[in-house]
């Protein structure tokens, strides 16, 4: 009988990045974090610094609530960023995004952005996931319209945010 050898070989950590301004995070974000972790061992949920958008939240308060939702999950790391993508992608050495996508309208702009980032960074690859159905209407921007509005918005982001959403509308001068 032939002894075979056999090589323990390290795999390297699959290790991706999913940039958002997470203004606030929703529970759609939250899906495509989770959905993202079947392919990959770790995800950095990367809060960035737009500076043409107008957060309501500062962009301390967006990575202390996203920490907060992720205590625990040695998995999820969040971190932040200001500038570029792609310089973000070569200083922390991971070249797979992910993004999620709700509507034709979000490939338009999400397809652009892919494009460019290849032109900047080649190697660079992104994988698109849709929400759960129940999510594929979700935006930021429609949380903090109910919000503002003094809606229920429980059912759409977690609890922390939920509550720091009550707190941000129940003083007007905040926003």
């Amino acid at each position: 009988m032939v002894q075979q050898e056999y090589r323990y070989i390290k795999r390297k950590e699959r290790l991706a990045v999913y940039p958002g301004s997470f203004d606030p995070v929703t529970n759609g974000h939250i899906d495509i974090i989770e959905r993202s972790l079947k392919f990959i061992d770790k995800l950095i949920v990367s809060v960035a610094r737009h500076p043409a958008k107008k957060p309501l939240f500062a962009f301390k308060e967006r990575v202390e609530m996203l920490q907060s939702v992720f205590s625990g999950r040695q998995e999820i790391v969040v971190d932040f960023f200001d500038g570029l993508l792609v310089d973000y992608l070569k200083k922390k050495g991971v070249y797979l995004v992910i993004r999620g996508l709700r509507a034709v309208s979000d490939f338009d702009y999400e397809f652009q952005m892919v494009l460019t980032n290849r032109k900047l960074l080649p190697g660079i690859e992104t994988v698109f996931l849709t929400p759960k159905e129940e999510y594929l209407y979700l935006s930021s921007s429609a949380v903090k319209e109910i919000a503002k509005l003094n809606g229920p918005v429980e059912k759409f982001v977690p609890e922390i945010v939920a509550k720091k959403l009550k707190e941000k509308f129940s003083d007007p001068q905040d926003y």
